[in-house]
């Protein structure tokens, strides 16, 4: 599970490392986007990287890794907006937006190690087809969920399926790596 952490937050590096960037260049327009629409954004990569995974031939010179690291910053973006609501107006400094993103990652890992724990690493012997599959189907699921106005009956709610989303990319981009 060592090898697992380090893993883990080298991917979120790469990741952090584009989000602070991104906000550099465009500030924290995202904060106006509602839950739905990141949502979708969240659905249009993991499409593309079902489709990938499935087609020969690529017309846009992108792979899976930059669609996984969308994944992982829109699902924490929507983590964000989740307790923090939508505004009108950017409303967040580089130093703030990172410290947000900071937290709602180390929130995000802790639940992936004590899940790791519990199912044994299961994720390894997993493919990465099948990683962005349960994706999809949680991407499904946060729909449903938006569609009924947030409530559910017995099952978790869309903060627990984006955090989700980000494990299994975390895991799909480990695969990738190694």
């Amino acid at each position: 599970m060592q090898d697992t952490s380090k893993q883990y937050d080298d991917v979120i590096m790469q990741c952090r490392s584009l989000f602070i960037n991104k906000m550099k260049d465009y500030g924290s327009a995202w904060r106006i986007l509602r839950l739905p629409s990141l949502t979708d954004q969240i659905f249009i990569k993991a499409q593309r990287i079902r489709g990938l995974q499935q087609n020969n031939e690529r017309k846009v010179d992108e792979g899976e890794v930059s669609e996984f690291i969308g994944i992982i910053n829109y699902c924490t973006m929507a983590l964000i907006q989740l307790d923090k609501g939508v505004v009108e107006q950017p409303d967040l400094t580089l130093e703030a937006a990172t410290q947000l993103y900071d937290e709602k990652i180390s929130v995000t890992k802790q639940l992936m190690m004590d899940k790791n724990h519990d199912y044994g690493e299961a994720w390894r012997d997993m493919r990465v087809s099948s990683l962005t599959d349960l994706i999809l189907q949680k991407l499904l699921r946060v729909k449903q969920i938006e569609d009924n106005a947030g409530k559910t009956l017995v099952s978790e709610g869309i903060d627990a399926n984006y955090q989700d989303m980000i494990n299994y990319s975390v895991f799909a981009l480990i695969h990738l790596s190694e």
